[in-house]
């Protein structure tokens, strides 16, 4: 189980996964909060995968959840909407896939609760 945890958590990226992981964090942070109410299951997978983003706390599964949680969105909510934000559309939802995708494949970089463990 050990040796799990140091694969999901090993990381390469230095400080440059940071400048990725505070404003994704708090975004998703933001959104899934607002979600709460009405949609528990995006809105939490958002808010506490946004929170552990932003800590850098098991960085890359929570990476993954949100990207799974983003292709759920953009599928079923935005892409009949075309791609601009001004209709609804994906446009955002992609950029937080890109970025979810990018700190999966990276993980947390030097600055984060990933490498105490």
């Amino acid at each position: 189980m050990k040796a799990l945890l140091q694969k999901l958590t090993a990381s390469t990226a230095g400080f440059s996964a940071l400048a990725l992981r505070v404003p994704v964090g708090i975004i998703f942070i933001a959104h899934g909060a607002q979600k709460f109410i009405m949609a528990l299951l995006a809105g939490s997978a958002e808010f506490f995968g946004g929170l552990f983003i932003l800590l850098g706390l098991l960085t890359r599964p929570a990476a993954m959840a949100l990207a799974l949680t983003m292709v759920v969105a953009i599928f079923s909510v935005h892409f009949a909407n075309g791609l601009f934000m001004s209709n609804n559309g994906y446009e955002f939802g992609l950029a937080l896939l890109a970025a979810s995708v990018s700190l999966a494949f990276s993980g947390a970089g030097k600055l984060a609760l990933d490498n105490i463990l």
